[in-house]
């Protein structure tokens, strides 16, 4: 039995596998695809791509995780620097989790101006971010954020970069909120001294950390950790998808 995913985690793929009946599956990116979970809901709703990532411990768990697809040409993964590459083809999606917050504000440019030549013409540009500055802590310090958006940070920022948002939400409100505590101390005890590192070496770590009840968990708790038994605080997030308290902000947006 495989180990259940954090409750944060499943919670945000539910709301996604729902915008998902929106868009006809195609093709897709992912950038910073650490180890491979967002692109397998993907690769599950018939869509094929490639994920993109920096950390080659953490490529070798997508392959694993992913190897049914790898093996069929469904999906492929890529250990290089996406947003100084050049596109061989375009997508119809290019989609990121927890990536956008590690670029300094060039870098932040430059990642919406790759998506636009990754892009078809009328392709989506997907974001999870996290959200909510007034719950800055010991997680965004380790994992090398520059910072939490808030949903009028995005709505200017994209708007300056030349792209519309089509859909926004705030993610994981309120039981992310409540879990915060102990997540922060649970991250403070087992990775404060990557604190020490530079801004490059806690992003390419991020993608795979091992925080027992954080970002791993027994596989016992799947009885408690699955989509079933979360259901009502997924209905909760979507109640309070306007909340500016959401630790998590999901974007649909297009190039203009």
């Amino acid at each position: 039995m495989s180990s259940p995913l954090p409750p944060g985690t499943i919670l945000q793929h539910m709301y996604f596998k729902e915008r998902l009946r929106y868009l006809k599956p195609g093709s897709f990116i992912e950038i910073g695809t650490g180890h491979g979970i967002l692109s397998r809901v993907l690769l599950e709703q018939g869509w094929q791509g490639v994920g993109y990532d920096l950390n080659e411990r953490s490529l070798a768990i997508a392959s694993q995780i992913n190897q049914p697809y790898i093996k069929s040409g469904q999906y492929n993964i890529q250990c290089k620097d996406w947003l100084h590459s050049q596109p061989l083809h375009t997508v119809d999606m290019v989609i990121s989790c927890m990536v956008l917050e590690h670029f300094n504000e060039a870098d932040e440019k430059r990642y919406f101006d790759q998506c636009r030549e990754f892009l078809n013409p009328q392709g989506t540009a997907v974001l999870f971010v996290p959200s909510s500055p007034n719950n800055w802590g010991i997680e965004d310090e380790i994992a090398g954020h520059y910072r939490r958006y808030t949903f009028e940070r995005l709505h200017n920022r994209l708007n300056e970069f030349g792209w519309k948002i089509e859909h926004i939400a705030g993610l994981t409100y309120p039981l992310s909120n409540l879990l915060l505590p102990i997540s922060n101390f649970l991250v403070n005890r087992a990775e404060s001294r990557k604190k020490v590192l530079d801004m490059q070496a806690r992003t390419v770590a991020s993608g795979d950390r091992d925080v027992q009840f954080k970002t791993t968990f027994p596989s016992v708790l799947n009885l408690l950790l699955n989509e079933y038994t979360l259901t009502p605080f997924h209905l909760l997030q979507k109640l309070n998808r306007r909340h500016p308290n959401s630790l998590v902000t999901y974007v649909e947006a297009k190039a203009t």
